[in-house]
């Protein structure tokens, strides 16, 4: 085991054979994570018909998976830097691959929220601690742009491939291969992972803030709760607004906290740096929208054209295709520009794609008009996907990459599950009467909210992120 004295190295011009295999299995293993996100959604009643979910409960499939993807993410990214990387990526795969197992062998409810429940603590575990080794194994620059590039592409496309491999492994087999799926993926990035990726550990080892890291958890299973209910049972419910205002208290608290303790889970001075804090508002905005976007148009789809779960997933293919070109590109946008000047870039050619989807009609005519803007739309997204954890995670010693990478991932898995229930409510209170253009009234208005607030997170990372033209976040 190497221990990482912070010495600086000789960065390589090209991809060396080892950083190679390296790239090959983070990424596979964070495309694993994303498909995870997305590839129950279509199977959920087969489910919950199989095992015996009543309605209500139905959603917790989803929730708790959530719930603890979100909610530990910044606790698990901090372990990372103090306890090591790769010990906390082989450990969290190895509970991912048994929670899978379970829950593809599961024979009653408790059992697969069970599964569900450790197979999100260990994508909380896995997701910071894989992108932290990732940045700290491509040196700052080109390098650390193209894996970052690669891995927004395949994460984005992993959501796509999710719902469509959902509903094909469902109608094929069985919906208990959604699970299976990940037993041998994460077997063969545990054997071969040890013998190409270094531990890294710091050469003194601060102590755990555990009031910091209780109140950060608590406060953010809070808030990640308030919204899951509130898709569920609407904003004024009680437990909706309830545990919002609690997690909105607990997170006040621990800022409060890390201002105040020696060693803070999260120093109050990265909080502090404008690319940190403006780099991952851009990325909320990014995450929030087009995963909501994916939820309108999917009920544009269902519910306006008639099409069926399966037609619905495949139709996204071609989003999936544009956030692939956008990863690819990146780097090079990147390069010619910078990493700033590519996040407003990708920010506005974002806004422009949802903005043509107001035209949207209720004849299948508007399918060429969906399929394009979402492509593009894709791309674009991907730009600021890419952009944005280049800013956050740059200018950072390799000690706090976990750290970095951590709340980079907060941001990410928070805006999804932010997004639909956000744009569910705007959605539903917008239909008026019945029938597909009732809905499809509905669903543009919730199109104007999703690509206004697109614009405005264009607009304030223009104000607020500053930097030149070849800044590099």
């Amino acid at each position: 085991m190497s221990v990482n004295t912070g010495a600086p190295a000789a960065a390589p011009a090209r991809l060396t054979p080892r950083m190679t295999v390296i790239l090959v299995l983070l990424l596979s293993a964070q495309f694993m994570l994303a498909v995870d996100f997305s590839i129950l959604n279509v199977a959920l009643p087969v489910i919950g018909d199989g095992l015996g979910f009543t309605l209500a409960n139905l959603q917790w499939i989803a929730t708790a998976f959530a719930l603890c993807a979100a909610g530990f993410t910044l606790f698990f990214g901090r372990i990372a830097d103090l306890f090591g990387r790769r010990r906390l990526f082989l450990g969290g795969l190895a509970v991912l691959g048994l929670s899978s197992l379970a829950g593809g062998l599961a024979t009653t409810p408790e059992l697969l929220i069970a599964a569900r429940v450790f197979q999100g603590l260990a994508t909380a575990a896995v997701t910071p601690a894989g992108l932290s080794l990732l940045t700290t194994s491509f040196p700052e620059g080109p390098l650390r742009e193209r894996a970052l590039g690669l891995n927004g592409a395949l994460m984005s496309a992993g959501f796509t491939t999710g719902a469509i491999l959902g509903g094909l492994l469902t109608d094929l087999l069985s919906w208990r291969w959604a699970f299976f799926i990940n037993v041998p993926v994460a077997l063969a990035v545990l054997i071969v992972a040890p013998i190409v990726i270094k531990e890294s550990l710091p050469e003194k080892r601060p102590r755990l803030d555990a009031p910091g890291a209780l109140l950060v958890t608590l406060g953010l299973l809070s808030v990640v709760h308030g919204f899951s209910q509130a898709g569920e049972a609407g904003w004024s419910a009680p437990l909706t607004w309830g545990s919002l205002v609690v997690g909105a208290v607990l997170l006040v608290l621990f800022v409060l906290v890390e201002s105040r303790v020696g060693a803070p889970l999260v120093p109050v001075h990265i909080l502090r740096r404008r690319t940190v804090a403006w780099g991952n508002i851009a990325g909320f905005v990014a995450f929030l929208t087009e995963t909501s976007l994916v939820f309108l148009l999917t009920l544009y789809l269902q519910n306006v054209l008639g099409f069926s779960p399966l037609a619905a997933g495949l139709s996204f293919a071609v989003l999936g295709a544009g956030t692939v070109l956008g990863g690819v590109f990146a780097p090079r946008v990147i390069g010619a520009t910078s990493t700033r000047a590519t996040l407003l870039i990708g920010g506005a050619v974002q806004g422009a794609a949802t903005l043509a989807l107001l035209f949207l009609g209720t004849g299948q005519g508007s399918m060429p008009l969906l399929l394009v803007a979402t492509f593009v739309g894709g791309v674009g997204n991907m730009l600021v996907i890419v952009g944005f954890m280049v800013i956050a995670t740059s200018g950072l010693p390799d000690g706090e990459q976990g750290l970095a990478t951590g709340l980079a991932t907060m941001t990410q898995q928070i805006g999804i599950t932010v997004g639909t229930p956000v744009m569910s409510a705007i959605a539903t209170s917008a239909i008026v009467g019945t029938g597909a253009a009732a809905t499809l009234g509905g669903l543009t208005w919730a199109i104007a909210v999703n690509a206004a607030i697109v614009l405005a997170g264009v607009l304030t990372s223009a104000l607020f992120l500053g930097g030149t033209a070849r800044e590099r976040g």
